[in-house]
């Protein structure tokens, strides 16, 4: 049978009116040649577009996943290539879409980046798991992506 005439039942479907959720992105692990976690923030920014709800979403990148919210030369140096940091039009692309871009300041601190070496919308934080407490004291549902 091919792939065309395959059916999709959805048993359990979901539709939210508020969504607030916060991911912790510590690492890249992928979907093909895409971050799972960006294809995930992506669904999530698709759902709710669909249910037309109302959303807080918040990606807060650290540890091992830090250099990804970097400007083309500072990605340069910091993973020793020349060719750029292959996910800033991702991350232009989910910023567009109202997904707050958070660095953990721990991390920048321990590779010595600052404000100047960030993409344009990313704001930093005291550190991930500080901002990640506070926001799920505020209400909001953790996702871990690693």
């Amino acid at each position: 049978m091919s792939q065309q005439g395959k059916t999709l039942h959805i048993d359990i479907p979901v539709k939210l009116a508020d969504v607030k959720v916060v991911f912790s992105i510590a690492s890249l692990s992928f979907e093909g040649d895409l971050p799972a976690s960006i294809f995930h923030l992506n669904l999530l920014v698709g759902d709710v577009a669909d249910w037309r709800a109302s959303s807080q979403i918040i990606a807060v990148f650290h540890t091992n996943a830090g250099h990804v919210t970097l400007h083309d030369t500072a990605y340069n140096v910091d993973r020793n290539i020349a060719t750029g940091n292959p996910y800033k039009d991702l991350i232009a692309d989910l910023l567009k879409h109202g997904v707050q871009i958070e660095l953990c300041g721990a991390t920048a601190k321990v590779h010595n980046w600052g404000n100047v070496d960030l993409l344009h919308g990313i704001t930093i934080n005291t550190d991930a798991m500080a901002r990640t407490t506070q926001l799920v004291q505020e209400g909001f549902v953790k996702i871990s992506e690693s």
